[in-house]
């Protein structure tokens, strides 16, 4: 053996504990990185959902702790009996018949008019519709409300100078609530937009495809994964409603009937017990919802890594 190939052996032994260090480097890096996220999840997410299921099993009565005791299953049957229960779950499923198609839609013109090369200004305008997503739920309530309150709302204070008599607007309240979080949606939608090759419309173009065949051809099959990606996302809003956005209001009359019905349980009737197992039907629910969705996006999403799999 010469001494350039003991040489080479040496390095060669050299280089893996490097290449093993800088991974587990690598490693230890991304777990700090992520470290915030786990125990966030953990402490305010996991266990609260844990202990709604075991409080869910209970008659615990916050006013009357002591005389707590296990009843197994008795609340989730109670719910089978409650009406008002069921006509707030239908009530919620309404709404979100309502809320994410008007999210959906919104958030997809909205990024198929950012995506054209025409239009001036896209980054200041692209942050200014995104702005609102991340105000907090509750500033949004007051800002439209104040908008829209039919006795002192600006826009029946805008009609007085005109003489002309107050309009009720409580009707366009949900539409302007909906619309008013479609930021996250909008910039997926946009991204996915913008990651079509031009190839595909240039020769969509040359066999004479318009702009309205290219869109619903081309745009909506090729980025129909961000689109079940932002209604996996809408949903899961649209069902999570936060009750600070009903002010107060009776949960006949709330925006988010199911989880006022919740919040009337647990703090005017002060029944945890019965509150947490509506919570866990309403999870349930939801769950079961995204995996029927998941279950079809075979047939209507498409995947990019499947399609290239099933040629070879």
């Amino acid at each position: 053996m010469n001494i350039s190939q003991t040489r080479d052996i040496a390095e060669s032994k050299l280089v893996k504990p490097r290449h093993r260090s800088l991974a587990r480097y690598s490693a230890i890096v991304g777990y700090l990185f992520i470290l915030p996220w786990v125990v966030g999840f953990i402490l305010l997410k996991l266990v609260p959902i844990l202990a709604a299921l075991g409080f869910s099993l209970t008659n615990f009565h916050m006013l009357e702790p002591e005389q707590t005791h296990f009843i197994g299953l008795t609340n989730y049957v109670n719910i089978l009996h409650d009406q008002q229960a069921g006509a707030n779950l239908f009530a919620s499923i309404g709404n979100f018949l309502f809320v994410v198609p008007v999210q959906m839609i919104a958030a997809l013109a909205l990024a198929s008019i950012f995506a054209s090369e025409r239009l001036r200004g896209k980054l200041i305008l692209r942050t200014l519709f995104f702005l609102p997503s991340i105000i907090p739920a509750l500033g949004i309530f007051v800002i439209i409300g104040g908008l829209t309150d039919p006795g002192s709302g600006w826009l029946n204070r805008l009609l007085a100078p005109l003489n002309l008599p107050p309009v009720q607007f409580f009707f366009i309240f949900p539409i302007l609530l909906s619309l008013w979080s479609i930021g996250p949606s909008f910039l997926i939608m946009l991204g996915a937009i913008q990651g079509v090759p031009k190839e595909v419309y240039e020769a969509a173009r040359v066999d004479g495809a318009g702009p309205i065949m290219r869109f619903f051809a081309i745009t909506i099959p090729m980025i129909s994964p961000a689109i079940f990606f932002s209604l996996i996302i809408n949903i899961t809003n649209a069902f999570g409603g936060v009750v600070l956005l009903d002010r107060g209001l009776p949960y006949s009359q709330s925006l988010a009937p199911m989880e006022s019905y919740i919040n009337f349980q647990m703090f005017t009737r002060t029944d945890l017990g019965y509150a947490s197992a509506l919570a866990w039907v309403m999870f349930i629910f939801v769950t079961v919802i995204i995996l029927a969705l998941f279950r079809s996006a075979r047939s209507w999403v498409y995947f990019p890594e499947e399609a290239s799999n099933e040629e070879f």
